[in-house]
């Protein structure tokens, strides 16, 4: 009798708890054990049967378990299209981890400068590159293409691609209206004004690509344009 109403109490703890998994031991005391499927969040799980040791992560939630596998870490592709010179180069620097981008930037500074031999060429003139906006010589604008290939992000202070306006505002961020092709032509041709090859003056046009945003109002949702007029 006394082992029959243990299982009675058992069964209806078990009752009690609806999903809960429940076993007993060899002496009649209920275990209760947690599941993936009880409708409770017990044991290590991050939400109601999901996530922790044991069950399926999460909806929506990242699984960083594993070992992974650096692919790319290519933050601003148009710095290295632009400044790798070959194929290869550029898809090393892809693959490369960022205690290895230094070795990019000679590569970088002859890419550079033979931009400049080009258009040299062309106004029959020898030209080097000039120091730009930045105060940045060719060896210090290099450096920092090849080893901060990403947007710097600064979360107490302005986010900008380029404030001329605002100090410290330079590759910070960038907001929707930062013009960061002309920005970057700029760095790369326009020398300490900023306009020393922007058309005038019989120069090439290269602190530019021509395009602005148009008629984009970037306060309003994705693409940014107002409702079709119908006529």
């Amino acid at each position: 009798m006394k082992i029959y109403k243990i299982k009675l109490v058992f069964i209806a703890i078990c009752a009690s708890v609806l999903f809960a998994q429940c076993d007993d031991d060899e002496n009649g005391n209920v275990i209760m054990q947690e599941t993936c499927d009880d409708g409770i969040l017990n044991g290590d799980e991050e939400g109601i049967d999901c996530g922790g040791s044991n069950c399926e992560p999460c909806v929506g939630a990242l699984d960083f378990s594993g070992t992974y596998v650096q692919e790319d870490i290519m933050g601003r592709p148009g710095i290295n299209t632009v400044f790798s010179g070959t194929d290869d180069v550029k898809n090393m620097f892809n693959t490369s981890l960022v205690t290895d981008r230094a070795a990019f930037q000679p590569t970088f500074e002859a890419t550079l400068e033979a931009y400049h031999d080009v258009y040299g060429d062309a106004l029959g003139t020898p030209i080097d590159y000039e120091t730009n906006i930045l105060g940045f010589d060719a060896v210090t604008f290099t450096t920092v293409l090849a080893e901060f290939d990403a947007l710097q992000v600064s979360p107490n202070g302005p986010t900008s691609y380029y404030d001329p306006n605002i100090s410290g505002a330079v590759l910070t961020g960038r907001t929707l209206s930062d013009d960061v092709i002309d920005i970057s032509l700029t760095l790369m041709f326009g020398g300490m004004s900023g306009t020393r090859f922007d058309g005038n003056n019989d120069t090439p046009q290269l602190t530019s690509d021509g395009v602005d945003s148009g008629d984009r109002d970037f306060s309003l949702p994705f693409p940014y344009l107002e409702p079709p007029i119908q006529e």
